[in-house]
C-alpha cells in the first residue's frame, strides 16, 4: 500500500504551498493536565473506598472468627466443668 507523503521542494530557495506545518498544537495541554489529574483523583477517591470496604470486611471476619472462638472456648469450658463435677467431684462410695 503506498503512504501519502508531503511534497517535498526540490530546490533550496523554492517553497511549496501545498505543504503546510502547523505552529500550534489544537489541544490544549492544560485541558490534558486537567483531565488527567481529574482522572488520578478519582482513581484514589475509588482505591481509598476500596481499601475501607476491605477493611471493613476483615474487621467483620475478624469479629466474626473472635465470637467462634469465644463460642468454642466456652463449650469448652463448659463441658470441663460437667466432667469435673461427674468424675472428680463426687465423693466415692
Amino acid at each position: 500500500m503506498l503512504e501519502a507523503r508531503p511534497k517535498v521542494a526540490e530546490e533550496k530557495g523554492k517553497e511549496d504551498s501545498s505543504v503546510t506545518v502547523p505552529t500550534s498544537t489544537d489541544v490544549s495541554l492544560s485541558s490534558y493536565d486537567e483531565d488527567q489529574g481529574f482522572k488520578r483523583i478519582q482513581k484514589a477517591k475509588e482505591a481509598l473506598g476500596l481499601q475501607q470496604s476491605l477493611h471493613m470486611s476483615a474487621h467483620l471476619i475478624h469479629m466474626y472468627v473472635a465470637a467462634q472462638g469465644f463460642v468454642v472456648g466456652t463449650m469448652t469450658l463448659g463441658m470441663g466443668y460437667s466432667m469435673y463435677k461427674e468424675f472428680w467431684s463426687r465423693p466415692k462410695p
